[in-house]
């Protein structure tokens, strides 16, 4: 039997998504006995204890299927965020909603529109249905937003802009976002079919206090045909591990996407979770200023060691190791204890991705760089 055969060509050459390498996988190999992780960008200071509570006290119905459309969770999004229920989406993180995205829209012929360096899912979706990924290099390492909108043709169903982007940090501003509205309003005029203008928001809450001119894409979302809100409860809220994100979308294309959602995909979990966090933005408060204060230490330590680096909107920095490979500062900071993510599959093959953790993680992370640099 030639099971390569029966392979749809799309996925015959797919590479799949690569996560940070796991604390208990390095303790097996290496035998550490202390370990820290700064490689997936989650919340240093973990889960609200609210949601800690919900989420337990819901594990007991467990054996039940979760509500399948998550109205609680969806009416909790919708009045946070000031939009109607029926223009909100759930999915495992937010990266189902790209691949569910995908699956409801992209077809053979069709052409996506994303940045260099830009998260990888993107490209992912498109290359699983078929359509063409068309690249647009980043200027100053940033999306280039106008050279982006110029791209713009009749084949084009979808320009995906992640703000902050991963990994580099770097945000697209409220004046880049709207000279990109006029050039996108300019090149689909008055097309029944204009292309989604997806803005992938996982690091959100951090952008929003770490960036003063980030943009208000809920308010362009109200404002604009077929615009998408993306966001996650991984990252500020402190639920990686429950698999839980949004979109917010024009209502008919919430409820085409909700055909081709996976029935009950979020767990029950995962929303009681959701709904405790949104409720207790206290701790959101607490995650994000952990973040800045972490960020600006690690940044006045990467200037004494000479290590360039790019600002970050978000809670994580790329820094530049050259003429080091970043694999190899990867592996030699993990036989020191810690994790951190060589860029290779982004194009950055000199540098390395550091999620900020608690400071006493931070401290550690600094001193065992500071170590290869003697």
């Amino acid at each position: 039997m030639d099971i390569s055969a029966m392979i749809r060509p799309e996925v015959r050459h797919f590479e799949p998504y690569l996560p940070g390498k796991p604390i208990e996988e390095v303790r097996r190999e290496l035998g550490l006995k202390k370990i820290i992780k700064l490689a997936s960008n989650e919340n240093a200071l973990g889960t609200s204890p609210k949601a800690a509570r919900a989420i337990a006290d819901s594990a007991k119905f467990s054996f039940r299927y979760p509500e399948g459309p998550g109205t609680l969770l969806k009416r909790a999004i919708a009045k946070k965020l000031g939009v109607n229920f029926e223009e909100v989406i759930l999915g495992a993180g937010s990266d189902e909603i790209i691949e569910i995205l995908g699956k409801t829209f992209f077809k053979p012929g069709d052409e996506i529109i994303v940045s260099a360096h830009a998260f990888i899912r993107y490209k992912m979706a498109g290359d699983l249905m078929g359509a063409k990924t068309v690249t647009v290099p980043m200027k100053d390492f940033k999306h280039d937003l106008k050279a982006m909108a110029l791209k713009i043709n009749s084949k084009t169903k979808a320009i995906f802009i992640a703000n902050p982007n991963n990994p580099t940090g770097t945000y697209s501003s409220d004046s880049d976002l709207r000279e990109f509205i006029e050039i996108y309003r300019a090149r689909t005029g008055r097309s029944k079919t204009p292309p989604f203008a997806v803005f992938d928001e996982a690091y959100y809450e951090f952008a929003k206090k770490m960036a003063g001119d980030y943009p208000d894409t809920i308010k362009y979302f109200k404002e604009n045909s077929n615009f998408m809100v993306l966001r996650t409860f991984s990252k500020a809220y402190g639920l990686a591990g429950l698999r839980i994100g949004y979109g917010i979308g024009k209502s008919e294309a919430v409820s085409a996407m909700d055909r081709v959602r996976p029935p009950f995909n979020v767990a029950t979990t995962a929303q009681a979770g959701a709904i405790a966090a949104l409720d207790d933005q206290a701790h959101i408060q607490r995650s994000v200023k952990a973040a800045s204060e972490g960020m600006d230490y690690v940044v006045r330590e990467l200037e004494k060691i000479g290590i360039p680096y790019l600002c970050s909107a978000g809670n994580f920095i790329l820094i530049d190791v050259a003429p080091r490979k970043g694999k190899d500062v990867f592996k030699a900071l993990l036989k020191k204890g810690v994790i951190v993510r060589a860029m290779d599959e982004y194009g950055f093959t000199e540098r390395v991705r550091v999620s900020i953790g608690k400071m006493e993680e931070n401290k550690f992370f600094i001193q065992k760089l500071k170590e290869l640099y003697k």
